[in-house]
């Protein structure tokens, strides 16, 4: 029972201050920082019976410095399972993460909706480099709250600085390449272009700096080992990956000769998602990431005989694809991996934006118009390629005009002109990693194609270098 106050009057009852799921504005439209409240002013509207505009801002939507603060508490409490007197530093960072990401997460559903509805005509960005930097400081900044997040942490006695130093530099790229990279898409987000970067997802960075006694001691990278919280894992689009067997012909019903890929071995890769916002304009891009996971984690009949290592050895061998940044290529078992690496996120990205495309689409003479594809450099140039042999064994389309729609959707971004720098790869190697795609480069290289006039692909070289050329000597007759 409510103890009565001296005067005979009870206490108003409390009133539930927590929304369910959406903003409720009861009347008029309101500024996002005004304050709520449910009760009348003395002498005011509600003793006249005229309405007062209430509004009750979403814990997981709301940009006021109240609302930050309770939905940081609650995200410290129900996710990390801590309070205030067992949280780490680390805990209270993963807390402030995920009240900031819930913001992002609405805006993104919103801006991946709209492009969908309008079906518009995207940017594909494939770059072997992301070098992102710390997303808690860039994310405060896009959505305009950084002085509203303070506010609600230095209520609660907490430095917002110190816990952006919590964060850990994505290990996703290393110099000017990546930035650029990053760049680029904080800029197509902030000009509101459809736009997704594709990438991959590095277990480890390029190296960790020690120095030791006036040297450099390299050590890993380790920025996932306690995770990422701005990343969402998307196991619905996961793709499957060939690599090495050979390829046979065959006629198709119409009687045409056509070729498979056969005995193979195949990886997975699976993406995940990367909110990517512009500045304070609500649009909100993807950087999808993938992970190279092996089709059998474990093989349970070598563990039963005591063979442990050899039970994981395949997770291990196909899971190194992207396990580091730039691994050393001074060995031959060194220039395979970069090689794999570098087939693996291209084939599952144009895999990727061909199950995009052909949701709305039958015919694939439209994705010219509905997908821009740009190669950051020489990394992901065998996109080419894979475009050709997707488009060509899978969609059963002619050689012209698959020729032509790839044309017509890739550019290229070029660095330098240095010879080291530019990719080159054996032919032994291409064509034993890659029977399908080397077999269509071949094609390609043995002379310009109708519809590329004056196209690199019509040149030789004694290797493998950005375009798919060779010498003569080297070409499937």
């Amino acid at each position: 029972m409510t103890k009565k106050p001296e005067g005979g009057t009870p206490p108003a009852p409390r009133v539930a201050r927590r929304a369910t799921h959406k903003p409720q504005v009861l009347t008029g439209q309101v500024d996002r920082n005004m304050q709520t409240s449910t009760e009348p002013e003395p002498g005011g509207p509600h003793a006249e019976g005229h309405q007062v505009a209430v509004v009750i801002e979403d814990d997981r939507t709301g940009m006021s410095a109240a609302v930050l603060r309770r939905a940081y508490k609650d995200n410290l409490y129900y996710l990390q399972g801590k309070d205030e007197y067992t949280a780490t530093p680390h805990d209270r960072y993963l807390a402030l993460a995920y009240t900031v990401r819930d913001r992002l997460i609405q805006r993104w559903i919103r801006t991946q909706q709209a492009y969908k509805a309008k079906d518009l005509k995207r940017v594909n960005y494939l770059s072997a480099e992301f070098l992102m930097g710390r997303a808690l400081a860039s994310n405060l900044l896009a959505l305009g709250i950084t002085e509203e997040t303070r506010q609600a942490l230095d209520d609660l006695g907490v430095d917002l600085k110190s816990l952006m130093e919590q964060e850990p530099d994505a290990g996703l790229g290393n110099g000017g390449l990546g930035r650029l990279a990053a760049c680029f898409l904080d800029s197509l987000a902030t000009l509101a272009y459809p736009a997704m970067g594709y990438g991959l997802r590095y277990e480890y960075g390029i190296f960790a700096q020690h120095i030791v006694q006036g040297e450099q001691v390299e050590q890993p990278d380790e920025w996932l080992r306690y995770g990422n919280p701005w990343e969402v894992p998307r196991p619905e689009y996961v793709q499957r990956i060939q690599f090495g067997g050979s390829v046979e012909p065959w006629q198709d019903e119409r009687g045409d000769l056509r070729y498979r890929w056969v005995g193979t071995e195949d990886v997975l890769g699976l993406p995940y998602d990367t909110p990517i916002p512009g500045y304070r304009n609500n649009t909100v891009n993807t950087l999808r990431l993938w992970s190279a996971r092996a089709v059998q984690e474990f093989d349970f009949e070598e563990f039963d005989r005591g063979d442990y290592a050899d039970a994981v050895h395949q997770k291990t061998v196909w899971e190194n694809i992207s396990k580091v940044l730039y691994p050393n290529d001074n060995s031959m078992q060194g220039k395979e991996l970069r090689f794999k690496q570098q087939y693996f996120f291209v084939s599952c990205s144009i895999k990727d934006i061909l199950r995009r495309y052909r949701q709305a689409h039958k015919s694939m003479e439209l994705l010219p118009d509905r997908a821009a594809i740009q190669m950051n450099d020489t990394h992901p140039s065998i996109a080419i390629a894979e475009l050709m042999r997707l488009l060509l064994d899978e969609d059963g389309l002619a050689w012209e005009v698959a020729w032509r729609i790839t044309v017509r959707c890739f550019g290229y971004t070029n660095h330098t002109l240095l010879s080291e720098a530019l990719e080159k790869w054996p032919v032994e190697m291409f064509q034993r990693s890659t029977a399908a795609s080397s077999r269509r480069s071949e094609r390609a290289s043995r002379g310009t194609r109708p519809g590329c006039r004056g196209c690199p692909c019509s040149r030789t070289s004694r290797g493998w270098s950005g375009w798919p050329t060779w010498p003569a000597s080297v070409r499937t007759r």
